[in-house]
């Protein structure tokens, strides 16, 4: 498939596309005019890497997961699952952290503002 075909089927645009293969996340192949060929496998990992990232989740979470899920046995692979799963929580859990800060600071700012609407009563 070429990058335009694979970028209808997926909803990721060409320039992602071309970001992932530059960060490492998918190789596709070439035709030998030098464009890129996208095999199924890469437009399935394609779909897996968009939704981890409209989770929030970094790139260089989803590049140690990918790449250590294609170079090992199925042993290996459920390690791999099991140790990504970990730092998913982990990233989840900062995150909630942050999540609180800012709830508490926002909630500070609408009481300051509610104050500040009493004022200019």
């Amino acid at each position: 498939m070429k990058i335009s075909e694979v970028s209808r089927v997926t909803g990721v645009s060409a320039r992602s596309l071309r970001h992932y293969e530059n960060e490492g996340l998918i190789v596709p192949g070439r035709f030998s005019n030098g464009f890129r060929d996208y095999c199924q496998s890469t437009v399935d990992r394609v779909l897996v890497i968009r939704s981890l990232l409209e989770s929030g989740l970094p790139v260089r979470l989803i590049r140690e997961f990918l790449s250590h899920l294609n170079s090992g046995s199925d042993a290996d692979t459920e390690e791999v699952c099991a140790e990504f799963l970990r730092e998913v929580h982990s990233y989840r859990d900062r995150l909630a952290a942050r999540i609180a800060v800012l709830s508490h600071q926002q909630a500070a700012l609408d009481a300051y503002l509610r104050e500040a609407r009493r004022a200019d009563l």
